[in-house]
């Protein structure tokens, strides 16, 4: 099933009367513009068609795979077309409040709302960009969007589903190279923690982050713990879990977007999905640490037997390490005897 939502977009008066307004009004200042950000002078409008595809599989990312309750899958995706003055989230930076909603409960009301102040001052957001969720790790979402020279930026986020805070998304990329609109773009999307909620499993129940952290990308090493469901020491990178492809298309008289429904159809595997399945990142077998010493057994005088144990936390998946010893003992001498 398909549908179709109007693109938001604020006229021009309103942008050169607010401008007027800041110009001439006493005690009023204007924000200033970056001078070191590339002026976009594209004469015309370009339209873009945006497809995003989850390659979260349990081939590529076996730790603590989400199957059910619920299993891994996509929220639905929430961009905005701007101009370099507007930021819907930044790395290195502290999430807004919005942000924070959208990314650990998949609540898009108050990300709305910032980014409708923000389009009231001075024109920064021109549209919204929004598509269907994906129910599975694997999948498509596609949708449609207008860009101008004043708002050439794009950003969006999609969450991971189920965790704590964490998300894939673009933000601030120029679909502008000087009077030129891009014609093709294809970026790998990793995951990134809002920064919001300290759990470290993907089921981990909420633990709010106190004080609140700013947004870092989540590598195979960082967070540096064994309970991350991203932590693979032996990776230098983690795969990509996401794409995003951008594609000019003809541009026509009406502004749309039009998000396609997730169907049968478009979840079957295509040439590339297919290829990231071949994807297998090795996970590698984890115990626990060794109980105490169990007693001594044996008979008073002679040497005697006592036994440690550990259990597997993590069983190997795709050629990781294999689980080492599980029980050990040593020869002993038994206590209290009589």
């Amino acid at each position: 099933m398909e549908t179709t939502r109007n693109t938001l977009s604020i006229p021009e008066a309103l942008y050169h009367l607010i401008l007027m307004m800041l110009t001439l009004g006493q005690g009023v200042h204007s924000m200033p513009v970056p001078t070191d950000v590339p002026m976009c002078t594209a004469s015309e409008t370009a339209q873009y068609k945006l497809t995003f595809s989850g390659k979260w599989t349990q081939a590529a990312f076996p730790k603590q795979y989400p199957v059910y309750r619920p299993p891994a899958q996509w929220s639905n995706l929430i961009g905005v077309t701007h101009s370099s003055d507007f930021h819907m989230w930044q790395r290195n930076e502290f999430a807004s409040n919005g942000v924070r909603e959208f990314a650990e409960k998949g609540e898009a009301w108050t990300l709305m709302k910032e980014v409708e102040v923000a389009g009231e001052r001075i024109q920064s957001v021109y549209g919204i960009v929004s598509a269907p969720a994906v129910v599975g790790g694997t999948g498509q979402m596609k949708t449609e969007f207008e860009v101008f020279a004043r708002h050439s930026y794009l950003s969006f986020l999609v969450r991971l589903v189920p965790s704590p805070d964490w998300f894939v998304g673009v933000e601030s990329f120029d679909l502008c190279d000087g009077d030129q609109w891009k014609d093709n773009v294809s970026l790998d999307l990793f995951p990134y923690d809002a920064g919001t909620d300290s759990g470290f499993t993907f089921s981990s129940p909420n633990f709010e982050t106190l004080p609140q952290d700013k947004i870092t990308q989540i590598t195979s090493s960082f967070p540096s713990h064994p309970a991350n469901s991203f932590y693979y020491p032996r990776l230098k990178h983690l795969p990509p879990i996401a794409k995003m492809m951008l594609t000019k298309i003809k541009k026509t008289n009406q502004i749309i977007s039009l998000p396609v429904e997730p169907t049968e159809s478009n979840l079957l595997p295509t040439g590339n999905e297919i290829e990231d399945k071949l994807i297998n990142t090795p996970l590698d077998c984890e115990v626990s640490v060794w109980s105490p010493w169990g007693l001594c057994k044996g008979k008073c005088g002679d040497t005697g037997v006592q036994h440690r144990t550990r259990y597997v936390i993590m069983h190997p998946a795709n050629n990781g390490l294999a689980c080492p010893l599980l029980e050990e003992e040593r020869k002993c001498f038994p206590d209290n005897c009589l």
